[in-house]
């Protein structure tokens, strides 16, 4: 079980940041295909967003999964709201949704 304080970092996070994805690695340099499909995604849509690196803390990366019964990586939240992985997004993404969702989130 993951740290409370931990826990609540994640939330306040999330609830703070409109776009934010966790992922291993940064949007400048992802350690995964599922993370960087995603970063490449938001890119091509010219959102402003934040990445947090799951690989450099181990408390944030087990915390991540606990708060959405989520068990893998990479998750997608925009404005608060969890949107899911790497398939979910890219469904979302070729169904024009996902677009939708960041387009109320100021670009870059």
């Amino acid at each position: 079980m993951t740290d409370q304080a931990v826990l609540n970092k994640i939330k306040a996070d999330i609830a703070a940041t409109p776009v934010l994805l966790f992922m291993k690695g940064s949007k400048d340099q992802p350690m995964c295909g599922f993370s960087a499909q995603i970063c490449n995604i938001l890119n091509g849509y010219g959102v402003e967003y934040t990445t947090v690196d799951v690989l450099s803390d181990w408390g944030v990366r087990e915390g991540i999964k606990e708060i959405n019964n989520w068990p893998t990586i990479p998750q997608l939240f925009v404005h608060g709201k969890f949107i899911g992985g790497c398939d979910i997004a890219m469904e979302l993404h070729r169904s024009g949704e996902l677009k939708k969702l960041v387009d109320t989130v100021v670009k870059n």
